[in-house]
C-alpha cells in the first residue's frame, strides 16, 4: 500500500535519504524541517545539496516541529510520521538545555498534541531515538551476571581512570552488546530528552490508536553529515581538521568505543520500519552491532585520505561522555529481517571520497570547546 510519509527534521542526511528511498518505493514523501544554519548553513535553500535533493522528491514545508500551524500543515493527509527532528549534540546540550528539551520534548509533545485534537489519517509514528538513552549501556561481570554501572565519576576521570566501574564490586566488568532490554540511565540532557521523546511517542500513540515504533540510532555517519557543525559527528570534525592540516586532540586514552553505522543501512532499516507490518508497537537497536574506537577512526580517516596530521592523546574529557556502547542488533534481524550491509572501513572510504568533493568549512571546532571548558564541562586530567 503506498503511504503519504511526513519525515519531520527530514532535510537532513537521514532524512533526504530516506524521501529518495520512500519516493522511488512509490510512497508520497512530506518533510518538514527549520533548516538550521548550524547544520545547512546561511542559505540552504539557495546552498544546501540536500535540500536541493528533495526537489521532485519530497514538499518540502519550512517550518518547526515546536509550531503547531507548521505541523498541521505539514501532516495533513500524511498516513506516517517518521520523526527525526531534533537537536543533537551532547556537548551542547549540557548547556543549551532549554533549547533542547523545546525542540525534542516540546516539539514531540505539540507533535503528539495535534494527533490527540485533530481528525488525521496518520496510524503509524516511528521516532528516532538514540544509543545515548543507555548511558553506559550493558557489562559483564566475571560470573556471567549482566550489569548496568552508573555514569563515571569525576573523580576517576580527572585521576586519569577512564574505565567504568561497578560500585562495590570488585572485579573487572566487560562491556557487551546492549539489547533493547537494558536499564535507561541517559548521563546527558541530550540523552534525557531522547528517552522522553521515545517514552512519549510510545506511550501515547497506541492510546490514539497509532502504531509507535522506536528506532534506537546509534553513531551514524556518511555522506551529507554536516561539516559546518561542530558539536556532533567525529568523523566530520576529523575530517575537517586533516583537511585543514590541524591537530587531532583525541580526549581521554583514545580507547573509547562506539558503534559507528552507515547512513544506507540506517536508511534502510527505518524505511523497513516505515512500511513493514511486523514493525508496529516494536523497539530496535540500529547499529553495526561493532565496536570501534576512537584511535580506530583516526587510523581509518588517515588511510582514506592518505594523509596524516599530528596527534595527541590529551586525557581531556567532557562530562555527559560515556566510555563505551555497542548495540546487540539481533532483534532488527529477528523483526524485520534486517543485517547492516556496510563495514565500517568501506564506509570511511565512501565518506573521505565525498569529503574531497566537498569545500573545506572553516573550522568551528576549537570553538565549541571554548564554550565547553568556559562553562567547566570539558575538562583534564
Amino acid at each position: 500500500m503506498a503511504e503519504h510519509v511526513l519525515i519531520t527534521g527530514g532535510a537532513g542526511f537521514i532524512g533526504t535519504r530516506l524521501a529518495r528511498r520512500l519516493h522511488d518505493a512509490g510512497h508520497r514523501v512530506t518533510v518538514l524541517d527549520s533548516l538550521l544554519p548550524q547544520v545547512h548553513g546561511e542559505n540552504p535553500v539557495a546552498d544546501s545539496p540536500l535540500v536541493r535533493s528533495l526537489d521532485g522528491v519530497a514538499k518540502l514545508v519550512v517550518g518547526s516541529v515546536t509550531s503547531p500551524d507548521h505541523i498541521a500543515d505539514a501532516a495533513a493527509g500524511a498516513t506516517v510520521i517518521v520523526h527525526l527532528a531534533a537537536e543533537t549534540g551532547t556537548g551542547q546540550s549540557m548547556y543549551e538545555i532549554d533549547r533542547y528539551v523545546e525542540a525534542n520534548v516540546g516539539g514531540t509533545a505539540k507533535l503528539l498534541d495535534y494527533l490527540a485534537n485533530t481528525v488525521h489519517s496518520v496510524r503509524r509514528v516511528v521516532v528516532a531515538s538514540s544509543r545515548s538513552i543507555y548511558g553506559e549501556g550493558a557489562y559483564i561481570k566475571e560470573t556471567g551476571e549482566v550489569v548496568y554501572p552508573p555514569h563515571r565519576s569525576d573523580h576517576d576521570l580527572r585521576a586519569g581512570d577512564f574505565d567504568v566501574h561497578l560500585p562495590g564490586h570488585a572485579g573487572t566488568i566487560t562491556m557487551v552488546p546492549t539489547t533493547e532490554a537494558a536499564t535507561l540511565h541517559p548521563s546527558s540532557v541530550y540523552g534525557i530528552t531522547k528517552q522522553m521523546q521515545e517514552s512519549l511517542i510510545m506511550t501515547v500513540a497506541p492510546t490514539l490508536g497509532i502504531e509507535p515504533v522506536s528506532l534506537r540510532y546509534q553513531n551514524v555517519y556518511g555522506p551529507g553529515q554536516s561539516l559546518k557543525n561542530p558539536y556532533t559527528g567525529i568523523l566530520s570534525i576529523f575530517s575537517t581538521l586533516i583537511r585543514q592540516g590541524k591537530p587531532i586532540n583525541i580526549f581521554e586514552d583514545g580507547l573509547e568505543s562506539r558503534d559507528f553505522v552507515y547512513v544506507d543501512d540506517v536508511v534502510e532499516a527505518t524505511f523497513l520500519a516505515t512500511t513493514e507490518p511486523a514493525a508496529a508497537g516494536e523497539i530496535f537497536n540500529v547499529g553495526s552491532g561493532v565496536a570501534t574506537t576512537v584511535l580506530e577512526v583516526v587510523e581509518a580517516l588517515f588511510n582514506a585520505y592518505g594523509a596524516s596530521v599530528p596527534t595527541s592523546i590529551s586525557g581531556n574529557y567532557r562530562l555527559g561522555d560515556i566510555r563505551h556502547n555497542v548495540a546487540d542488533i539481533t532483534r532488527l534481524g529477528q523483526v524485520l529481517g534486517f543485517t547492516p550491509a556496510t563495514p565500517f572501513r568501506d564506509g570511511v572510504l565512501r565518506f573521505a571520497n565525498w569529503v574531497l568533493s566537498e569545500p573545506v568549512e572553516d573550522d568551528a571546532y576549537d570553538k565549541s570547546l571554548r564554550e565547553m571548558a568556559d562553562r567547566n564541562l570539558l575538562r583534564g586530567t
